[in-house]
């Protein structure tokens, strides 16, 4: 752990890890929560969504307006967002204003009113926002990849959930949740800027709510296999493809050759989706290759855009780019080195403001388990040798369970003409 960031337990079980920043003149402060859609029944889908909404339309002591107020009107910002295994508020504020930022999060996390107005208000914020998601085809297929890729298991459920539990959800059953996952001791505090950790410990030393106990065990249901192909049929100009495999889960010791694996296979410019797909036959505008990984498992995959006349060329060169990649069994010696370069340079490249530190110790210390220094990363990464590369391509990428969402005009016996 870098000798500027400090760690504390408090008695109700909540951490707290700062960073002192004494040349920004901000604070970023986060709430990090332990549990995310994973951790919902299928009755109550999008429930963990919902309760971030609604934490910011009131408390006890303040109301909606009162809240957005008291943080805008020191020119600070406050927001949240919802994952699979994790749900963040966070505040950032001039540095003056921390008691302020520290008052008006944990009035939020730990003191929401649960108002019957404002729940039945937001429902049809959140009823909107699957609407115009499903209105927005490049958002909805990687939601129906996911959902192939995982079926049956909590990981496949769209973290905002669905129309039916949304409209279903009571006021009892947000409460329950509320108070089943938002004990202390399943919460971090991460905090960055220019502050002093002991403060900030104090600060928040009278303010903890949620009670004691742990929040309730995980579902760790066995995966099952993949659904090979996943189709939503709309009139869209384009058609959106998503093509993957499973990968890694977050802790494995091969994340690091799958992340230079990745930048360099689809993640950038330079990439080779990227001059395969686009710039030597223009068939794409956007296309790119992602990973994500969760506590037990993870994915590889691979997005493209383009028209529908000319889909099943673009998967074609799409396949036969992790073909030729998996024929060769490693990248060239400049596409790791080059990888490597992007990726140590966007490390330090995304540490430059109070906010971006707040997510690195919030995630190190709930996630990762560790907060590891800027050079213990860069080592890391540059210790990623051709034979790890190979050894990622072998666990990765030489499997028969890929998984295609297609959303466009197209049927199922059309789609599979794509697969």
């Amino acid at each position: 752990m870098p000798d500027s960031v400090a760690r504390s337990a408090l008695g109700s079980g909540l951490r707290v890890v700062s960073e002192s920043l004494p040349h920004l003149g901000s604070v970023t402060i986060g709430a990090w929560v332990g549990s995310g859609s994973r951790d919902e029944t299928e009755a109550i889908s999008g429930a963990s969504h919902f309760l971030e909404h609604l934490l910011f339309k009131g408390t006890d002591a303040r109301s909606a307006h009162d809240i957005a107020d008291a943080i805008e009107s020191v020119g600070g910002e406050m927001n949240a967002f919802t994952a699979h295994e994790q749900t963040v508020f966070y505040v950032r504020v001039p540095d003056v204003h921390l008691e302020l930022a520290v008052d008006v999060l944990a009035d939020v996390v730990w003191r929401p009113a649960f108002r019957a107005e404002e729940l039945e208000s937001e429902r049809q914020v959140i009823l909107e926002e699957l609407a115009m998601r499903d209105d927005t085809p490049d958002d909805l297929v990687h939601d129906v990849f996911a959902r192939s890729m995982f079926p049956e298991h909590p990981l496949g459920r769209e973290v905002v959930g669905l129309e039916s539990t949304i409209e279903s959800m009571g006021r009892t059953d947000i409460v329950e949740y509320h108070a089943a996952h938002y004990r202390p001791s399943n919460v971090v505090i991460a905090a960055a800027g220019n502050l002093d950790h002991a403060h900030v410990v104090s600060l928040f030393d009278g303010r903890v709510g949620g009670g004691n106990g742990t929040r309730p065990e995980r579902d760790e249901s066995v995966l099952v296999a993949p659904e090979p192909l996943a189709v939503v049929e709309r009139d869209t100009e384009q058609a959106h493809l998503v093509l993957g495999m499973r990968a890694p889960a977050e802790h494995d010791p091969d994340r690091y050759a799958l992340a230079v694996l990745n930048q360099a296979f689809g993640a950038g410019m330079s990439s080779r989706l990227f001059q395969a797909v686009r710039e030597d036959r223009g068939l794409a505008y956007s296309v790119y290759s992602y990973r994500a990984a969760f506590s037990d498992a993870g994915y590889l995959a691979i997005y493209a855009g383009t028209s529908v006349e000319r889909a099943e060329e673009t998967m074609a060169v799409i396949r036969a780019e992790l073909a030729g990649l998996v024929k060769q069994g490693t990248l060239t010696d400049h596409e790791i080195d080059a990888a490597k370069g992007h990726l140590k340079g966007s490390i330090a490249l995304s540490l430059e403001t109070s906010s971006s530190r707040m997510r690195r110790l919030g995630r190190g210390e709930l996630v990762e388990n560790e907060i590891p220094s800027l050079a213990e990363l860069a080592r890391r990464v540059d210790a990623v040798a051709s034979d790890d590369i190979a050894r990622a391509i072998d666990r990765v990428l030489r499997t028969d369970e890929l998984v295609l969402a297609v959303v466009g005009p197209f049927d199922d016996a059309a789609a599979r003409s794509l697969s």
